[in-house]
């Protein structure tokens, strides 16, 4: 398990997944909604805007198609 941030393996469809969906949870915390999803919500805008996704990396995942696999 190798954590190369500089690697994205999160898919552009992925990516705009996670952004609406983020978006949408930090404005349902102005709407009265818990603060945990707010903190939910930064890092799903976080993983979408740095393309990397540290649980995709513990479990060898990539929804990025751009990117070659690595022969291990």
């Amino acid at each position: 398990m190798n954590f190369d941030y500089t690697k994205p393996n999160v898919g552009n469809i992925d990516r705009i997944i996670r952004a609406i969906l983020g978006a949408l949870l930090i404005v349902a915390v102005f709407r009265g909604s818990s603060w945990i999803g707010g903190l939910i919500g930064a890092a799903l805008l976080a993983t979408a805007y740095f393309r990397f996704c540290p649980a995709y990396t513990i479990f060898d995942f990539n929804s990025n198609k751009d990117v070659t696999p690595v022969s291990k």
